[in-house]
């Protein structure tokens, strides 16, 4: 799939973020200055050693965290001048998670997990919908402990997808996974991004997961070291793993 996203206006940007976490008198430079911008309709992959720097931009692009300087803009609002309220008003409509751990709740089917999403989103898909969506329309009443990994994981982004966001940040979504689940994982990401345009941002120690991107944002001790572009994006299946 052939895709121009610099012709598009991005719906997140950053200007010269830092990130800087101190303990004590020591100082950790998490972030060093990135400038990054995620564009409709695209699917960008961050590649990086542990300590690179992914985790915490992604925290910061989805307002789970705040920078220590420069700026972040969600289409022409700057989300670096909101409050906490507005900041979780943000996340709720616009933005949707899936970890490397699944976060569901051990006591509630999948059904009920994704609704937890739905009953607070403005205009969500039915939970029955979006579970369909990553092909658990036969396992809606069934418990976490009664599904495998990637179940569990589809679930996971049948609960980010089902208030329809229009970005996705995915952290090592497939880190937990075999190859032949994470497969199934990483087409249900895709279905999301082709079906309703999300944009999604994904962390991976993968490298052969850059393939079903758009572009690959390369990090090292805090900064952007390099992007490539892809002329066309693999399915997950063409994937080596």
């Amino acid at each position: 799939m052939d895709n121009e996203p610099t012709q598009l206006a991005a719906i997140l940007r950053t200007e010269e973020v830092t990130k800087i976490y101190r303990s004590g008198s020591v100082a950790v430079h998490a972030l060093r200055g990135v400038d990054f911008a995620l564009y409709p309709h695209e699917i960008v992959v961050l590649l990086g050693e542990s300590g690179s720097g992914k985790s915490t931009l992604l925290n910061i692009l989805g307002g789970l965290d705040r920078p220590s300087s420069g700026r972040i803009h969600f289409r022409d609002r700057d989300l670096t001048s909101l409050d906490d309220d507005a900041l979780t008003e943000f996340r709720r409509a616009h933005v949707g998670f899936v970890f490397q751990f699944y976060n569901l709740v051990p006591s509630l089917t999948a059904r009920e997990n994704v609704a937890l999403v739905t009953e607070i989103a403005d205009d969500p898909m039915r939970p029955e919908d979006a579970l369909d969506q990553v092909g658990l329309s036969g396992r809606l009443d069934h418990f976490p402990s009664e599904m495998s990994g990637g179940e569990q994981q589809r679930v996971s982004i049948a609960r980010a997808i089902a208030k329809r966001p229009q970005i996705l940040l995915c952290d090592e979504p497939t880190g937990a996974l075999d190859s032949k689940t994470g497969v199934t994982v990483l087409h249900a990401l895709v279905e999301a991004n082709r079906n309703h345009g999300t944009a999604i941002a994904l962390i991976t120690h993968n490298v052969g997961i850059r393939r079903i991107a758009d572009r690959v944002i390369h990090m090292a001790d805090g900064r952007i070291t390099h992007e490539d572009r892809n002329a066309t994006r693999l399915s997950p299946s063409e994937v080596s793993w």
